[in-house]
């Protein structure tokens, strides 16, 4: 089951206390204080793996705590540390304070490691306060207690390259044409419940990971359909390939699909906006009249869009798009 977004409670460990205890040896009558010291409590760790691909194990369970720090005791003997509380998540995961929305860190690459929670320190034991004129001291700290919250864990995909459009564009096929990956495909709307990743390899040196975002529907801000929950994985996408159907058995105008998945986009986050947008008309191998072609390409053209026409089907204009999608992307970088 996918899951990309769920909120949990985190706390480190407690430090231990520190020991109140005098040396009572024989042939040591003066033997002095000897409590020692408590140990550090347990931080909670969060560590991105790319063997992960969904926070769905923190769907199900929601509280974790780190191991306390263990007491001090006689003899100066310091008490154990907690052990930390490692707890593996999706690279392309955002953590955030679940109380003021802060950003505690992003986690963008494998083994990068965030502490979200930092364990109490020990409490200082009775041989700590002795001075020449307090030879004995009585008492000792209390550990700290360690830290506490809940936080808010955000998976962002990411990607070279998102694939947007209304459903049944082809999206997932696309996806499967240009990559390895095997999205279920079927001829009804809302077949991809989640997003999918593949690398598209053009090849040995150029290759992109690109994501098949499932598809938008007028009034998606709104909540129909299936939101706009998963838009955030495209916000850290570089380009956007816009699939439109231009079959003949298209459910509605083109350019109006153009419309309705931008002007979603745009009521999520004014920056999707901003991204270099490819638009991409499919199933062109159920298009009678190609003419159709030549208006769509000079129509988003005079809007400032380049237009491609393929068939995800057959494969017909793949190769263009591979092109055309790597120029994009080395112009998105900067290079």
């Amino acid at each position: 089951m996918f899951v990309d977004l769920v909120k949990i409670y985190v706390k480190a460990g407690d430090g231990g206390d520190g020991a109140i205890a005098f040396l009572r040896e024989k042939y040591r009558p003066f033997g002095g204080p000897a409590g020692g010291d408590g140990g550090k409590g347990g931080d909670v760790v969060l560590v991105a793996t790319s063997r992960k691909h969904t926070l769905y194990d923190f769907e199900i369970k929601r509280h974790y705590i780190a191991q306390r720090g263990e007491h001090g005791k006689g003899k100066n003997q310091h008490g154990k540390d907690g052990e930390d509380l490692i707890l593996y998540v999706p690279v392309g995961t955002v953590v955030k304070d679940a109380q003021t929305n802060e950003v505690i860190c992003e986690l963008l690459y494998e083994g990068q490691r965030c502490i979200v929670a930092r364990g109490g320190r020990g409490g200082r034991g009775n041989a700590r306060f002795a001075t020449p004129t307090n030879q004995a001291p009585r008492y000792a700290e209390k550990g700290q207690k360690g830290e506490e919250r809940w936080i808010i864990l955000e998976l962002k995909l990411i990607a070279d390259v998102g694939i947007i459009g209304l459903p049944n564009a082809g999206k997932s096929t696309l996806l499967s044409k240009l990559t390895r990956a095997r999205p279920k495909i079927a001829d009804y709307p809302f077949t991809t419940l989640s997003p999918n990743l593949g690398v598209m390899e053009i090849d040995e040196e150029r290759r992109l990971v690109l994501a098949d975002i499932p598809g938008l529907i007028e009034g998606a801000h709104e909540g129909k359909g299936l939101g706009l929950e998963f838009l955030r994985h495209i916000e850290r996408t570089k380009v956007l390939l816009h699939l439109i159907d231009v079959s003949d058995s298209r459910t509605m105008d083109p350019i109006e699909a153009f419309r309705v998945v931008n002007q979603e986009m745009e009521s999520y986050s004014q920056e999707l906006m901003k991204k270099p947008q490819l638009v991409v008309g499919n199933k062109i191998d159920s298009l009678s009249d190609r003419s159709l072609l030549d208006h769509l390409k000079k129509t988003f053209e005079d809007m400032g869009y380049t237009f491609l026409a393929i068939s995800a089907v057959t494969g017909e204009g793949l190769d263009k798009l591979k092109e055309e999608l790597w120029r994009l992307y080395l112009e998105a970088e900067g290079r």
